[in-house]
């Protein structure tokens, strides 16, 4: 059976998104598609538009077969340990292909540069010159973009799998670009763009984004710039990526500043990146330590959001295979069924009571949506 795998965060889906998933079954004649996505917050340290049962729904309403999670302590994390855990994800789910979308869209000089050995001394001294890591990297990728690079933490996982083929196809959008100028808007232009109150309905098959409550780091800030303030030193310090001193710089930005765009702005060096930042509040936010990461078990098990009768189907055939299938919350690793209830909590901290009940009742009960 021919598997095609796609490694997404559809925040949201859009034109761009189902080129992909039409491409991707073109060229592979797939059976089954399977989409591994982040949850409610996304690889960048940023919140979903929307919460991840609506985008799962809509995903296989748009001709996915099965929805994944990839967990919070994997999303939130560099291009290279989301790019890794997500492809672990698919192999467990013995995807034949994963096809990813590329700015250069040449597999052989992605796998090349996949493939090359970076000098830790070589990284330091470039950082030494005030560059931060993602900056190093995309100063020996020759500064490849988003996508590119993503295409290259992919590729380097899959050296573990050589039985998976990788696929690339052409990146139709810019996604540094933020006007719905072109054919195939970014998901970050049609955020923003929601953000100012256009109508986004040509661009998107996910309809009524303006109503759901989208939660943002400016909704946030004074919950963040109080825990920024008044934690003790020592126990930000606990906090997963609050490292090198960067507590110490977070709590200067945060004192000086009285709104997320001041903070951001004046936090962002060429040390750390608005990236880099932001995963660091999502840790503290939803309170995930070191030692939680430290301590996490191998993640030997699939959660699906949601599936059509075709994904019920092969998951029922993994399940017979030997693959840990959970259909339900306790059938989850419980480290990772317990951050992903703190992160549903964080996500919904600003809602209202419906919608706080709503996201973590979700959590707990399970699959949302069967097609």
């Amino acid at each position: 059976m021919k598997v095609c795998g796609l490694i997404v965060e559809y925040n949201p889906l859009h034109n761009g998104h189902l080129y992909h998933l039409q491409k991707a079954k073109q060229l592979t004649n797939a059976e089954i598609v399977i989409a591994v996505m982040s949850g409610n917050f996304v690889q960048r340290g940023e919140f979903a538009i929307v919460d991840k049962w609506i985008r799962a729904k809509v995903a296989i309403e748009a001709g996915i077969d099965i929805v994944l999670e990839l967990p919070f302590v994997f999303t939130v994390q560099s291009a290279t340990q989301f790019g890794k855990n997500a492809i672990d994800i698919l192999a467990k789910a013995k995807c034949n292909y994963i096809v990813f979308g590329s700015e250069i869209n040449n597999l052989e000089e992605l796998k090349e540069i996949a493939s090359m050995s970076f000098n830790i001394d070589n990284f330091k001294e470039t950082m030494k010159k005030g560059y931060s890591y993602p900056a190093t990297y995309g100063y020996f990728a020759d500064s490849y973009g988003p996508n590119d690079i993503l295409a290259i933490s992919y590729l380097r996982a899959l050296q573990n799998y050589p039985k998976i083929t990788p696929i690339s196809i052409l990146r139709t959008s810019n996604y540094h670009n933020d006007e719905l100028s072109e054919e195939f808007p970014s998901a970050k232009a049609i955020r923003t763009a929601i953000k100012e109150n256009t109508d986004v309905t040509n661009y998107t098959p996910m309809k009524n984004l303006d109503k759901y409550p989208s939660p943002n780091w400016d909704d946030y800030y004074g919950y963040i710039r109080n825990l920024l303030l008044t934690t003790p030193k020592k126990q930000l310090q606990e906090i997963f990526l609050m490292d090198e001193g960067i507590e110490n710089h977070l709590y200067k930005c945060a004192y000086k500043c009285y709104n997320f765009e001041q903070f951001i702005n004046k936090s962002v060096t060429r040390r750390y990146t608005r990236s880099r930042i932001q995963r660091t509040l999502c840790h503290l936010l939803v309170h995930i330590t070191k030692k939680d990461i430290e301590d996490i078990v191998e993640y030997d098990t699939l959660r699906p959001l949601a599936f059509s009768q075709k994904g019920q189907e092969y998951l029922k055939l993994l399940q017979q295979q030997g693959v840990k299938i959970a259909n339900h919350f306790t059938a989850n690793i419980k480290q990772y069924r317990d951050i992903e209830f703190k992160a549903a909590i964080a996500y919904s901290m600003n809602m209202d009571e419906n919608m706080k009940k709503y996201l973590t009742r979700s959590e707990i009960s399970g699959l949302n949506y069967k097609k």
